[in-house]
C-alpha cells in the first residue's frame, strides 16, 4: 500500500531556502563554486544507483544544470548543498522535494563522509523546516528496499512505514522502494531529537 497524495497546491509547498545550522552543518542553497565538489562526489555510481534523478557518469554540465534548477525553484520545496561547518567542504545535498504523495524528504552523501551521521542530522533539520515552513500533515520519504543506511536515517527521524512502490531511476531502471511517512502530530512529539 502506499500512501494517498496529499491534497495541497503546489504553492503551498514551496520554502524559501534559509540558510540552516545543524551541530556540524551548514546547509545553504548550492551555488557555482559547488561545482568541482559535486562533481568529485556526484560522480559516483554506488551513489547514483540510490537515486531517482542522479545520472552516472555525472559532469560538469550536470552540476550545473542542478544548481541552475535549485535557483529556480525548479524542484521545488528546497534545495541544500550540505558543507561542514568547520570548514566548508561539500558532503551532500539534500532537500524537500514536490512528488505525486506529498512533500517528500530526499538526500544524498558522497562516499567519503558515508557513516558519520550527516545524513541524520540534515534530515532532522528539514523535516522541522518542512513542518514550520508549510502547513502540511505530512511528510514523506522513500528509499530503495536494498539501502539499509537510507532506512536508518529515516526511521531516525520517526517516520512510519507506509508501503512499496516503484522509482524510476535514471541510472537503475525500475526499482523497487520503501515508502515512509511522518505526520505532524509525530513530529510535534519527537521535537527533541536524539543525537544518534
Amino acid at each position: 500500500m502506499v500512501a494517498e497524495k496529499e491534497e495541497l497546491d503546489d504553492a503551498g509547498l514551496r520554502i524559501d531556502c534559509p540558510v540552516l545550522l545543524t551541530e556540524r552543518l551548514v546547509m545553504r542553497p548550492p551555488h557555482d563554486d559547488d561545482v568541482a565538489d559535486l562533481v568529485a562526489l556526484a560522480d559516483n555510481r554506488r551513489v547514483a544507483e540510490m537515486l531517482a534523478r542522479m545520472p552516472n557518469p555525472y559532469g560538469e554540465a550536470e552540476a550545473r544544470a542542478f544548481i541552475a534548477n535549485s535557483k529556480v525553484g525548479g524542484f521545488g520545496g528546497a534545495v541544500y548543498a550540505l558543507t561542514r561547518s568547520e570548514n566548508g567542504a561539500l558532503v551532500g545535498c539534500a532537500g524537500l522535494n514536490q512528488t505525486d504523495r506529498g512533500l517528500e524528504l530526499g538526500y544524498w552523501i558522497g562516499e567519503p563522509y558515508w557513516g558519520q551521521g550527516y545524513a541524520t542530522e540534515a534530515a532532522h533539520a528539514l523535516v522541522d523546516l518542512a513542518f514550520r515552513a508549510t502547513e502540511i500533515t505530512s511528510l514523506h520519504a522513500s528509499c530503495r528496499v536494498i539501502n539499509p543506511a537510507s532506512r536508518r536515517v529515516i526511521h531516525k527521524c520517526g517516520f512510519q512505514y507506509a508501503g512499496q512502490g516503484m522509482l524510476n531511476s535514471i541510472v537503475a531502471g525500475k526499482v523497487p522502494v520503501e515508502r515512509y511517512r511522518l505526520d505532524r502530530r509525530t513530529w510535534s512529539s519527537l521535537r527533541t531529537w536524539a543525537h544518534s
